[in-house]
Order: C-alpha cells, then structure tokens, then sequence
C-alpha cells in the first residue's frame, strides 16, 4: 500500500505534468487556428498575448512564461517574415518580437500578482470561517477541563492539519489529536514556555508557539505541517491561551471551595463531637456522683445509676470509634490489605461479633454464586481476595443501623452475590424502612433522616463512613426499600478470585 504522503505526492507531480501538457497543446492548437485562418502578425501577436495572460491567471508566473516562449516561437515562425524561419529580419520584425516578449512579461506578472491576491483573499475569507467554526465550537463546552483535552482535535479537523499538540505549563500536562507528543515536540515547548532558546531541539516537522496571557506564559501550540499564516496562528493561539487560562482559574476556584468545604466539614464536624460527647458525658458524671453521695438510694436506684453509665460509656465509645474511623478516611491513611476469604464466614463473623445488638431480631444468611447452576444458601463459590477487616467494618455499621431502626422479632438478611465482575453484599430488613425523602442524603455526613432522628442519638456519620470505606475498597453502595416494608443496603468490590499479584 502506498503511504498517504507519496500518493498525496504523486497526485501534485501527475497535476502539475497535466498542466504543462494543456500549456503546449493549447499553445500549438492556438497557433494552428491563427495559421488556417491566415491572420496576420497584429492578430495572432494579440491573440497569443491573451493566451499568455490567461494561463498567467490560471496557473502562475512559471507557466506562463513557458507559454509565452512556446507563443514567441510559433508568432516567430509562422507570422514574422521571413515565415517558416526562427531568424528575425528588420526593425520592425525586431520591435515586434521585443515588444511581445516584454508584453508577455509584463501582463504575466500583472496576472500573477492579481491571482495571488485572489487566492490570499480567498485563503482569508476560508480563515475567518474556520476561525468562527472554531469560536463556535469552544463554546459548545461548559467544561473548560474537557474543552482543553478536545482543543487539539478541534483545530486538527477544522483547519486540515496533520496533528496539534497543547501543552499546558501550570500542570505540565500533554494533550494532542494525534495520542501522544514526541519528545522533541515536548521539550521544545517546555523550552518555549520556560523562556529558554528551543532552537537546539528538533522538532519533527512541527511548528511551535508560546501561549501567553498577556506577559506570562501558560503553555504552548505545536502543529503540522507549517501552513497557517501569521495572523491564523495568532488568532488561534490568543484564543486558546484564553482557554487555558480560563480553565486555569476554574481548576484553582475549584481548589479553593474544596478547602474552604473542608474546613467546614472540620467545623461541623468538631461541633458535632462537642456536643454529641457531651451528653453521654453529662449521664456519666451525673450517675457517678448519684452513686458517690450514696444518700437514700436503694439497690434498684443503684442498679439504674450503674445502667446509665454503661449504655452512656458504650455511646461515648462508638463515638469516638466513628470520629477515629472518619478522621483516618479523611486523611486517606485507609489501606486495603487483601487476603484470600469466604464471603459466609466473613458474614458469620459479623453476625457473631453483633449478636448482643441482635438479639431480639431472626438473621438468615445467604450465600449465592450466579457463575454456579444450582446455587442456593450453601454455594459459596470459593475464596476471594478482599480486605476481611474494612469489610467487617461495614457489615457492623450497617447490622448496628438495622438494630437500632428496626423492632424487636424483625427479620434481618445478610446476603452474597458473585458474578463476573464484582462480588455484592446485601442487609436487608422488614422493619420501617427509609424516608423517600431521605434516601438521596443518607450517605452523607452528619445527615439524620428526619423520620428517625428522635430514635437514636448518634453523630450521623455511620453511613458516610460506611460508603468512604467501600470507595476505598474500589466498590460502591447503595440503599433502597423494599417493597412491603423494609430497607436494603446493597455494597459491592471488585471481585478478585487470585492473588492480585499473579492475575
């Protein structure tokens, strides 16, 4: 197969072959129509200068000039005497000839210069256009992030180019239409953009310009091959500097309100903490001193006072557990440790270290692997490698959700799904259910369902912490009603049925 290049090549070389073929041909078939009709020198001087300026108009100066010596011939041979020879006899033969040749000259130039400047005007008007096209487009995107990945497309299609490349210097990142930048490309545009001489880097056919916001560069342009005028690459790079700046400022906005959300979700969070660990302290240190004063309690007071402080000393110690477990997710010191486990003995397991809290209620375990025909409650499907102690963590949130939102003798069932991709987890109850209205925030910190907030006293970061731990595992999660009555929480992680490292 022949490269595009050399057929593009071939096309211009058989192209240009064409028209100097025409030239001579049209030269010859001119001259044999001036000689049937006997016209005589004056005639065809004139109607071969006309031959000259058309094909100067047409096709440049170079080839006019050849049809102006193939017409110097031919107006020599057959129309100045003596005819049928190339010698030139007298003055006035003289005068003709040079007065032809200089005509020839003349008009071919005057020709040229008009077609080029038709041409550059019509180079103009397709700029203007291609320009708007471009304006147009860009602003199709309200993301300027995704905008700068597509700007280098952008102007590859709408101005015919072989390849673009944008170099963003703020974030030292590469983005070009044709899927990477060569190193030369790269390091001549990180030169540019550092102010530094580029001229020792080649650069591979490309041509190379800075981007800059008034005196300060924020990255650059490449592209080829180098056809754009001055003032199309100017135009271009102006605008494309304003959308790199632009997404500059979005990105830095973005930086500022994360932190500045950041240190809100601290301050709530702190506030939150004082208060909630308030209360419980407050029940403590009013039965402690009850029971130390001693005056007129009898053993059923005792036996109340000693209660409070239990419940208050577990209350106070799940809150701090959730300030602790949130405080490691938010400072992304959370790892996932594989090890290869049974999806039903990580749910016995929980079932077990949350039977206190279980009680009163019936758990059902199931365990299902839709990769097996046949499977029911005993199909486990083998071991998979997950993090046994994160996910624990969520299974005890959520079995302490369904203790806590759920009446006495409710149905509580803790199920397992593999399939191709992933392995799901699900805690499902026939209690209440959730609020619809709640369903959309529940995951989010400090949010307490409007129905239930009266029910349990907590800092409304269980669910929250629930779904940063899953995200950590590379899964994700999800809570519905069931129909009938009841809530469901279903979770899922990659499913990985080797040891990571040899898959």
């Amino acid at each position: 197969m022949i490269p595009v290049r050399k057929a593009m090549r071939l096309r211009v070389d058989s192209g240009q072959i064409l028209r100097w073929f025409l030239a001579t041909a049209a030269a010859m078939l001119t001259t044999i129509l001036l000689v049937w009709l006997r016209a005589n020198s004056t005639t065809a001087g004139m109607v071969f200068l006309v031959l000259v300026v058309w094909s100067a108009s047409q096709a440049g100066i170079v080839l006019s000039l050849y049809m102006a010596a193939l017409c110097a011939l031919s107006f020599d041979y057959w129309f100045l005497p003596p005819v049928h020879t190339l010698q030139l006899v007298g003055a006035q033969a003289w005068v003709a000839m040079f007065s032809f040749a200089i005509g020839s000259v003349v008009v071919s130039r005057l020709a040229e210069r008009a077609r080029r400047q038709a041409l550059e005007a019509e180079q103009r008007q397709t700029d203007v256009g291609r320009l708007y096209s471009l304006s147009q487009e860009m602003m199709l995107f309200e993301d300027a992030d995704q905008l700068i990945r597509n700007l280098p497309g952008l102007i590859d299609r709408i101005f015919a180019l072989e390849g673009v490349i944008l170099y963003e210097s703020d974030y030292d990142r590469f983005y070009s239409s044709t899927g990477d930048a060569p190193t030369g490309v790269r390091a001549h545009m990180e030169a540019l953009t550092e102010g530094l001489s580029p001229t020792l880097v080649p650069l591979a056919g490309y041509h190379a310009t800075p981007l800059l916001l008034g005196m300060r560069p924020v990255g650059a342009l490449a592209w080829r091959p180098d056809k754009l005028s001055r003032e199309v690459s100017a135009a271009i790079s102006a605008q494309v500097s304003i959308a790199v700046a632009r997404s500059i400022a979005i990105e830095n906005t973005a930086r500022v309100e994360a932190a500045r959300e950041g240190e809100r979700l601290r301050t709530a969070l702190i506030d939150s903490l004082t208060h909630e660990l308030r209360t419980p302290l407050t029940s403590i240190r009013a039965a402690s001193t009850t029971l130390v004063e001693g005056e007129g309690l009898d053993e059923a007071a005792r036996a109340d006072m000693a209660r409070i402080i239990d419940e208050e000393s577990a209350r106070l110690d799940l809150l701090i557990g959730e300030a602790v477990e949130m405080a490691e997710i938010d400072a992304n010191v959370v790892k996932v440790k594989m090890s290869p486990q049974d999806p039903h003995s990580l749910l016995d397991q929980a079932v077990e270290e949350s039977r206190k809290i279980l009680a009163s209620h019936k758990v059902s375990i199931v365990v299902e692997d839709e990769n097996s025909p046949g499977s029911g409650e005993s199909a486990s499907g083998g071991s998979v490698w997950i993090d046994p102690h994160l996910l624990g963590r969520v299974l005890r949130h959520l079995l302490e959700n369904v203790a806590a939102y759920t009446p006495p003798g409710s149905r509580v069932k803790l199920s397992s799904t593999r399939t191709d991709d992933r392995l799901e987890f699900c805690v499902e109850d026939n209690g209440p259910g959730i609020d619809p209205l709640d369903l959309p925030l529940i995951f989010e910190k400090f949010y307490r369902g409007k129905r239930t907030s009266g029910q349990r006293k907590g800092s409304g970061m269980g669910l929250a912490i629930i779904r940063a731990i899953v995200n950590v595992h590379g899964g994700g999660i999800e809570a519905t009603n069931v129909p009938g009555g009841g809530a469901r929480f279903r979770f899922w992680v990659p499913l990985i049925d080797r040891e990571p490292s040899r898959q």
